[in-house]
């Protein structure tokens, strides 16, 4: 048996998300109350990589969940997911790209949210200017060679599920992990 929603209410509701209550009947035929975040427009993530086999990474201070190491990523605002993620690598890392590549779509919490990401590859990279950098937190832009941020990640100082699910799409692109 499959979820069945009974009614749906919003709760809450700003320009970038919107949170609901449904009134469900489980799969095992119990009523039930289920809350659910929606992102009101998907989002993208950009494994960018420099010639040399260089990750760009981000450190940035959320809010939620304080100091993250992430790839560039952020909402696509209505626009057209490679665009949007265009325009982020740029104001997040100060990067433009000649190559681009999507390799993957994926929701992010899918216990909770209805929240599509677009993943790409980002090749061709040349230095432009950050537009965006402090009012998002961002303290530092960096790269990092594949195999050291892989490790990284190994370790426990990638923690940003979104940002390990992107690398790891990346990787398969590339050939890396099968």
């Amino acid at each position: 048996m499959a979820w069945v929603t009974s009614t749906s209410e919003i709760v809450y509701e700003n320009r970038w998300i919107r949170v609901r209550e449904d009134q469900v009947v489980r799969p095992d035929g119990t009523d039930g109350l289920y809350g659910v975040v929606e992102l009101r427009q998907p989002a993208v993530f950009v494994v960018a990589l420099t010639d040399g086999d260089e990750v760009v990474l981000l450190t940035v201070d959320r809010h939620t969940t304080g100091r993250s190491v992430e790839v560039p990523a952020g909402g696509t605002d209505g626009e057209e997911p490679l665009v949007a993620a265009q325009r982020e690598l740029l104001e997040e890392t100060g990067y433009r790209a000649s190559s681009w590549v999507h390799v993957g779509t994926m929701q992010a919490l899918n216990g909770v949210c209805e929240a599509p990401e677009h993943v790409f590859v980002a090749r061709g990279l040349t230095l432009a200017k950050a537009t965006g950098h402090h009012e998002e937190g961002i303290s530092d832009v960096r790269t990092v060679p594949f195999a050291e941020v892989l490790a990284m990640v190994a370790r426990g100082e990638v923690t940003d599920g979104e940002t390990v699910a992107a690398l790891m799409y990346a990787a398969i692109h590339l050939g890396r992990v099968r």
